[in-house]
Order: C-alpha cells, then structure tokens, then sequence
C-alpha cells in the first residue's frame, strides 16, 4: 500500500472540500487539523483550488492535501506544482492515471463497477474511489464486488455522513472515507471554523466508537474474587463465571484472582479501530504502553494499554 494511502488510513475519515475564497484555506485547514483530521481533498470545482492547496502545503506541511475532480492533465501539473500529495478523480480515465504514474503522484480514481477495478488493476492500481458511494449500491456494492478481487481497497466517497460512515469502515477492504458533512459550505462562507473543528471532532469521536466494555477489580486471591462475585450474583442476579485468571459477574465486571495491573483494577475500553483510536488520540496527547500491545494476523494492533493510570484505574483499548 502507497505511503500516502496508508496514511489515510490511519485517519480514517478524508474531508473533501470545496474552496470559494483562498482566504478561506488556513483557518479551514487549522479547524481541520484542530479537530482530529490532518487530511483533506480539495476539489477542483473552484478557479482558486491551486492557490488553495498551494497555502495548505506551505503553512501546513504536516497535512496531507491532495486535489479532487482532477479532470485534465493540465488540472495534474496544477496540483502537483501547488504542493498536492496525491490526486482523486470522479471516474476512471487511463490517460489521467497514466500521467500522474508518470509524475510520481499517487491518484485514487472513481469507479462503481467491476469493469473499473480490473482498469485499475491493469494500470497497478491497488486503492480506487467507489463514487458515487450511496448512489451505486454503498457498502453491499462494495463487499459483492470486492470478493473476486481480493487486494483491491476502497475509498468511498458520496452519501456518507455519521450514521453510515462505520458500516463502510467496518468492512475491512475500506481504507478510508470521504466525506464532506464536517465542512459545510454554509460555515466556511460563514467563517464558522470553530463550529467546523466541532464537527471534525465529533466525526473522529463517532468513527472511533469508544464504549464501555468492562472493569477489573485487582483481588489478592481466587477466593476472594469468586466470593465478591457470588455476592454480587445473590444481590443483582448477575452471573458468575469463574475462568482462569478472573471470576466474571455478567460480562462488564471482572474480578481478578491476582493483583493485576492498575493499582485498583484495569478498565476496558472498546473501539471500533484500535490503530485508529492509537494514531487519534496519539494526536490528542495521550501516552501508550507498547510492550502491553497485541496484534492480529495482519499485523495491526488490537489491544494496547495507555500507559497512565486514571483514578486508580489501567485503562487499555480493544476491539
């Protein structure tokens, strides 16, 4: 997978966005950066798009801006010389995909077909844009076409908002979403950047997922970890289950036959990504314990521990 791709990724959601006045783009970019989304697609749908994606680079190298409804090869001198890490189009044309080959740019061009992905696939192409996502089928599309091609990855692009961005991201073949719902155009030509970086952060928190799973509470022994299970079974009906190395009451409360980590106990966090939530709340400050990770056959990281306690408490995240 392309560097660049990888990255997205990692963020999870791409903003795509629409330029009218490219005094519009730094505080854009800084709401974007400030709520959790270090990325954007500026479209090619405005005359300053190449002045827009030109301020981004510079005053923000750390982002990864690229051009979107690139439509010519002229549009690809435009975008590369204004600083864009990697190209997006609408549909699949060869001689555009060629041409940003040529300039070392990575391109995701729109397909909704089977007929695309082979295209795709005989120019290299690993990673394509399913646009209009909703509109040709969403994620059952997906999935149906995806089974005939197993390294072909998605980035879908078109109807997706909160309420399904998770069905799309869920699927493992997705590697990102783009979307536009954080950067409405009303609030931009407003100069509402702070209600933006609201929306941005509520995205990532919503593609992210966290949910309570479980607590552990540190016992000196079995004994007593069966005992206080027992006794929570006779006063709230909730089951024990005694296992190895803990004593269940229900599945949320767990009851450890050894003092554990975390001076009180540990507290289990589920999310949706653990690579996501690792890389998003990494921006946010937060501290990992890396010898505490686990990985899954594909070498992502599905369970890790922060490395601070809170409250008392170890608290770590997992799928």
């Amino acid at each position: 997978m392309n560097d660049i791709i990888k990255q997205l990724s990692l963020i999870g959601i791409v903003p795509v966005i629409k330029i009218d006045k490219v005094e519009d783009a730094k505080p854009l970019a800084k709401a974007l950066i400030d709520g959790g989304l270090p990325c954007a697609e500026v479209t090619f749908r405005t005359a300053c798009a190449k002045q827009a994606i030109s301020v981004i680079a510079k005053e923000f190298p750390e982002m990864i801006v690229g051009a979107g409804t690139v439509l010519t090869k002229a549009q690809v001198d435009d975008a590369i010389e204004a600083g864009a890490k990697f190209i997006v189009s609408p549909g699949f044309n060869p001689e555009i995909v060629k041409y940003c080959q040529s300039k070392g740019c990575p391109i995701v061009p729109g397909i909704n077909n089977p007929t695309g992905i082979e295209q795709a696939l005989e120019l290299g192409l690993e990673t394509v844009k399913f646009f209009p996502a909703e509109q040709s089928g969403g994620i059952n599309m997906i999935k149906a076409m995806s089974a005939p091609y197993g390294k072909v990855t998605f980035m879908p692009t078109g109807g997706i908002g909160p309420a399904n961005v998770n069905d799309y991201l869920s699927f493992n073949k997705i590697v990102c979403c783009g979307g536009s719902w954080m950067v409405k155009p009303d609030m931009i030509a407003a100069g509402d950047f702070d209600g933006i970086t609201k929306l941005v952060r509520q995205a990532v928190d919503t593609m992210l997922g966290f949910k309570f799973k479980h607590m552990a509470i540190n016992k000196p022994s079995k004994d007593e970890a069966v005992a206080d299970a027992n006794t929570i079974e006779s006063i709230f009906t909730i089951p024990a289950k005694v296992g190895n190395s803990s004593t269940f009451a229900g599945e949320e409360i767990e009851i450890m036959h050894a003092e554990g980590r975390g001076t009180n106990g540990h507290v289990g966090i589920k999310t949706n990504s653990v690579e996501r939530a690792v890389y998003h709340l990494e921006r946010r400050g937060v501290k990992f314990d890396y010898s505490t990770a686990r990985y899954d056959k594909s070498g992502k990281i599905n369970f890790i521990y922060l490395q601070d306690e809170i409250g008392g408490f170890a608290f770590h995240i997992c799928m």
